[in-house]
């Protein structure tokens, strides 16, 4: 007997055919996508050589504003290095969907939206902004922000689609380069970078203080050049912590310090679509110092055994430096207790206690976090548990369960 929800059999390909293109609609190459243009060629070299095209693919909901290649010509005559030249066209990348449609229809005419620039950590004030206006004779123009939170003329309009995804990615052609003082202005070298003082500018200050009173600063510095991603919690979250920071001996703090960076660069999309084991800046020898990194949909998730916590914003996501805010400090188990292992389900027989405690997360850091004996057991490696295309398994799953009953 067939079940009455099933499908007929002929639409089941049918079906399946829908479910892998509606996958693949999701996903996005912009150097493909602007390949099918060659009087786009020049704009999507750059993007390759300043590595802004990696960024652009791995991010959703964004909008790209592309220039023609006589254009460029204006901005390629000014000889800008290429790190100066990656902060201009950053400007032109928006971190929201503005599609054809939604340009005519901008809520009360105008409006701003951040750019690439602004994650680059290096634009002040609203100089990582582009305003936007809906102009009178259908036009849409563009205007580039300041250090001094001042948006200058609308120089550049909008021309036309060049391919969107619906609220995913939008290409748009754009008749001027948008130019900015603060994003020409000559770049420093990565040896010269401050990660404090990034830290210190976008609500992490108490961490970068602990980082300079307790040394722990100059391994951070050393691996700047060749590689470091670090995991920033805010203010807010380390003074409700620093009671139990006190409680640690000085060896203790650092190991703890440096457990939140590791020396290797990770972006964001990096740590989404990575698995393995990630050592940190505090692991040698046997003092292993792992941590396990879980994606939920778009959120990534730092387990420690003893806490987990979530990247909630960017300081800085610029190869090879990566600065990320959490909302929790990240807690060791060579330093305090693990979490205690999540109790089995009902009904469910034989569960192994070392796969529910390995799964179970830790609690919120809070004044009552003790340090644990030093002799603590092996950490818990790098784990990535990424979501996505489970709706499509179970979709399979219905199917070949249809063809079964038909």
């Amino acid at each position: 007997m067939r079940p009455l929800f099933c499908l007929p059999l002929f639409s089941l390909p049918l079906l399946l055919l829908l479910l892998l293109s509606s996958t693949d609609a999701q996903s996005h190459n912009i150097t493909r996508i602007l390949a099918k243009h060659p009087e786009f060629s020049t704009f999507n070299h750059y993007l390759t050589t300043t590595h802004l095209a990696d960024e652009i693919n791995r991010r959703r909901t964004i909008t790209v504003c592309v220039v023609d290649n006589a254009g460029m010509s204006d901005l390629l005559a000014k000889h800008l290095s290429l790190p100066s030249l990656k902060n201009v066209l950053s400007l032109h990348v928006f971190a929201d969907y503005f599609g054809a449609r939604k340009l005519h229809q901008i809520s009360k005419g105008s409006t701003t939206t951040s750019t690439l620039f602004q994650a680059t950590g290096e634009a002040a004030g609203t100089a990582g902004y582009v305003n936007i206006t809906d102009m009178k004779g259908g036009k849409v123009g563009f205007a580039t922000g300041n250090n001094e939170g001042e948006y200058g003329d609308l120089t550049s309009t909008f021309v036309k689609s060049v391919d969107e995804i619906p609220y995913v990615v939008a290409v748009i052609q754009i008749s001027h380069v948008l130019l900015s003082p603060d994003a020409e202005a000559p770049v420093s070298g990565p040896g010269a970078l401050n990660v404090t003082t990034l830290m210190e500018k976008q609500g992490c200050k108490a961490f970068a203080d602990l980082l300079k009173s307790s040394g722990a600063e100059e391994t951070f510095v050393q691996n700047v050049e060749a590689g470091l991603t670090v995991f920033c919690p805010s203010d807010g979250v380390l003074s409700s912590f620093m009671p139990s920071y006190k409680n640690l001996t000085s060896e203790g703090k650092v190991s703890l310090l440096l457990y939140h960076g590791t020396p290797t660069y990770k972006s964001l999309g990096m740590l989404r679509s990575k698995n393995g084991k990630m050592n940190t800046l505090a692991t040698e020898g046997a003092n292993k110092y792992d941590v396990t990194v879980q994606n939920d949909g778009e959120d990534v998730k730092l387990d420690t055994n003893v806490v987990t916590a979530t990247i909630t914003g960017t300081v800085i996501d610029e190869d090879p430096v990566a600065v990320f805010k959490i909302d929790k400090v990240l807690l060791p188990r060579e330093l305090f207790k693990e979490a205690p292992p999540a109790p089995a389900p009902k009904g469910s027989k034989g569960a192994k206690e070392k796969d529910t405690a390995a799964d179970a997360p830790g609690p919120a850091a809070d004044e009552d976090s003790v340090p644990a004996d030093q002799t603590a057991s092996d950490n818990g490696a790098i784990r990535i548990v990424n979501f996505r295309g489970g709706w499509m398994s179970v979709a399979l799953s219905l199917i070949l369960g249809c063809l079964v009953f038909v």
